[in-house]
């Protein structure tokens, strides 16, 4: 994982100090980096030309955090807390940041920290923040194993591209005693845009739209990186998205799933067969909502919608599955075999 720059060590330094050191701000970060005070005040100049920081006065000036925010720090993955990252050196940037949005970040940064700390078997850990016109970005990278592998070789997945659905659908972890699985799932639903690069392949996730998978092929093979996205102005809460996957108003229980089916697809294959349906199945039992998105898919096999629709459903009557953005085509498939599972279910009594 590269160093950070001397001018990215300087710029953290001073948006870290002018707090606390608004008068004297370029004298202390000097004395503290060993550097000469022109450097410094160098650096000073084109963050207030930025927006980060902001300038009163000429002969002896008086600085105060502008408008605009970045840090940016490097941490060992030893001994690391996330809490401590959070509360030393995020929330002073982004006080003023509206509660909703600040609850957000917050649960974003610990728990993408907090991942990287437990499962990543990284060295080094880089947190990084962008306030910046109303826009908030928080990252998360390590040097790791990388997320995506290690959930394969958990699985032991064919490809690692079927990571990415497990990650969608949640409730999964290679750690379970010490882990729930719900927080890549729920973080990706507080924020704006939420994307996880890993080993040439993405996970992207937006409000109102479809989990997608990318591949990067200038992406680092090593390590994880997260990037969060939300405008401040945002009015969603972190309550509102845990309700909205919850058994109800008195039992907060994950309950409830969305699978983007399109994600089960590994190149330009077809969802004819009962094995594709059993990938898109896998773990789904744990929830009592499930919706399959088949939004992007344009015709399935019938052994594939049995599979899900009949088999399943037979199988786990107290699991509700519903099927949204599906085509008529694929609707057709799906009735049929809905059909035959109560014509089975029927025949049984």
């Amino acid at each position: 994982m590269a160093r950070p720059s001397r001018s990215k060590e300087i710029e953290t330094a001073l948006l870290q100090a002018v707090a606390s050191h608004p008068r004297d701000l370029v004298g202390m970060v000097a004395a503290q980096l060993g550097l000469s005070s022109a450097r410094i005040t160098n650096e000073v100049r084109s963050l207030v030309a930025q927006g980060y920081l902001a300038k009163a006065g000429s002969t002896r000036p008086t600085y105060s955090l502008g408008h605009n925010r970045r840090f940016e720090h490097t941490y060992r993955r030893e001994g690391l807390a996330e809490h401590l990252v959070w509360q030393e050196n995020l929330l002073p940037l982004l006080r003023d940041v509206p509660r909703n949005v600040l609850d957000i970040a917050q649960h974003g940064v610990t728990e993408m920290v907090n991942n990287a700390i437990d499962h990543s078997d990284a060295t080094s850990i880089i947190v990084g923040m962008d306030l910046r016109d109303g826009h908030l970005s928080l990252t998360v990278a390590d040097d790791g194993i990388g997320i995506f592998r290690k959930i394969s070789r958990a699985l032991q997945l064919p490809d690692e591209r079927l990571a990415l659905l497990e990650l969608s659908k949640g409730k999964f972890t290679t750690d379970p005693q010490r882990h729930s699985g719900e927080g890549v799932f729920f973080t990706s639903r507080m924020f704006d845009d939420f994307q996880i690069i890993s080993g040439g392949l993405a996970f992207d996730h937006a409000e109102k739209r479809t989990d997608m998978l990318i591949d990067i092929d200038s992406a680092p093979k090593a390590g994880t990186l997260v990037r969060m996205a939300i405008s401040t102005t945002s009015t969603r809460t972190a309550s509102e998205v845990f309700k909205e996957y919850s058994s109800g108003p008195d039992d907060y229980a994950f309950a409830k799933t969305i699978v983007p089916v399109r994600l089960v697809q590994i190149g330009d294959e077809n969802l004819v067969s009962r094995s594709q349906a059993k990938r898109v199945l896998q773990r789904v039992e744990k929830f009592r909502h499930v919706v399959f998105d088949f939004e992007g898919i344009l015709t399935i096999g019938q052994a594939f919608a049995d599979e899900i629709f009949r088999v399943f459903a037979l199988a786990h009557p107290e699991v509700e599955l519903i099927a949204t953005h599906a085509v008529p085509e694929v609707q057709q498939m799906i009735r049929r075999a809905e059909v035959a599972r109560d014509e089975t279910a029927a025949n049984s009594l």
